[in-house]
């Protein structure tokens, strides 16, 4: 079934693109995130939703938020793909799929392709959106729309 809109978020590990582990521990329940799953480094559709997150990283950090996106891509391909478009955020690396089941996120496309969906997160690990589109260039705006609704009051 997956996390719902509501659900505080479970302890997790998953390696980062720098070759670190990432301890969710670290970051969430101590700050807001974004949480952003996306089907694969260097095609279109997610090289578009990459760079809008870039483009508007620095309105997240102002509200205090980080962002975090996450694919099956390999640790060497995370790292290319953000020196290649200059993406100052955190990947994750999901090789066996475990944190889109953990978060229940749906493949898309007849279920050909892994799915697109963003999670924003408050300060106390509480999912407070659960956005799920395959069009790219909807979920930062919609993310960035709910973070100032949230750490704004």
């Amino acid at each position: 079934m997956g996390l719902q809109l509501g659900d505080k978020i479970p302890e997790f590990t998953a390696s980062k693109d720098d070759g670190e582990y990432f301890h969710s521990n670290e970051i969430i329940g101590k700050t807001p995130c974004v949480i952003y799953f996306y089907p694969k480094n260097f095609t279109p559709g997610c090289i578009k939703e990459a760079c809008d997150f870039r483009d508007s990283y620095e309105d997240f950090k102002k509200e205090g938020v980080e962002v975090i996106g996450i694919s099956s891509d390999s640790v060497k391909s995370h790292e290319r793909f953000k020196n290649r478009y200059k993406l100052p955020f955190i990947f994750l690396s999901d090789r066996k799929g475990e944190l889109r089941k953990l978060f229940g996120v749906k493949p898309s496309l007849f279920g050909l392709l892994p799915g697109r969906e963003t999670y924003v997160i408050d300060q106390n690990g509480i999912i407070r959106l659960n956005f799920n589109s395959s069009s790219a260039s909807k979920h930062m705006k919609e993310a960035l729309r709910i973070v100032k609704a949230i750490t704004n009051g």
